[in-house]
């Protein structure tokens, strides 16, 4: 077998740093569920778009009038959300669907469920939390127009966001215990520690032991053609 060598983050060569995580939707992923974990890996980069623009849009925001406040906490936002995701959210969602990880699949929900929660409120927009959400940038109209339009952008992108999100946490608890999933068996991986690093499906496979056909002590003797009764 072809060893896996790291290909995420893609960085230039020029960097003397090397990728972290080995990600392959096609290699590791169950062709039945691999539309839905690069739809959560979509979120994920949309979501960093969204606070890319929001930084932007605070700027706008103290430029107009605003408190800089909002401007610091934007690009604090983004420096810790845009790695925190991929790490906390997506690559635990990844791995429950590379190797039917139960405790992959509560730490999915777990830290998604925070993002959401997180997200609506930006998506809200209160002043000083460094969001320029539609409660920010409908009062401030009133203040400077242009700013304010600036500030409808991430609010529609926190929007979106929210929406994409909670389809996806959705359709992931529906798939997770249509298939039986269960807080029990999360404690057992704890437990035994093959929570650290899962094998995929097909190592499962490849690793069966056993038989896989029943044991007979003699071959069965029949009787011959012309003595069937």
């Amino acid at each position: 077998m072809a060893e896996k060598v790291n290909n995420f983050p893609p960085l230039p060569k020029f960097i003397p740093l090397k990728p972290c995580f080995y990600q392959n939707f096609a290699d590791e992923i169950p062709i039945d569920y691999q539309s839905l974990v690069k739809r959560i890996y979509h979120v994920w980069i949309f979501y960093c778009i969204t606070l890319a623009v929001n930084v932007i849009a605070c700027l706008a925001w103290w430029i107009g009038g605003g408190y800089g406040v909002n401007f610091g906490l934007a690009i604090l936002w983004l420096i810790l959300f845009s790695p925190c995701g991929y790490v906390c959210w997506f690559r635990p969602a990844y791995k429950a669907f590379r190797s039917d990880s139960s405790f992959n699949f509560m730490a999915f929900f777990f830290v998604f469920g925070a993002q959401f929660i997180l997200t609506v409120l930006q998506a809200i927009g209160f002043s000083g939390w460094g969001a320029c959400g539609w409660l920010a940038a409908i009062t401030f109209f009133s203040t400077n127009v242009a700013a304010a339009v600036f500030m409808l952008f991430p609010a529609v992108m926190f929007t979106m966001s929210v929406v994409a999100m909670l389809i996806c946490i959705l359709r992931v608890h529906k798939i997770y215990r249509g298939g039986g999933g269960s807080f029990q068996k999360a404690q057992d991986e704890w437990n035994s520690g093959t929570w650290r690093n899962p094998p995929s499906r097909e190592a499962q496979y490849s690793n069966f032991s056993g038989n896989s056909l029943p044991e007979y002590p003699t071959v069965p003797n029949y009787p011959p053609g012309n003595q069937w009764p």
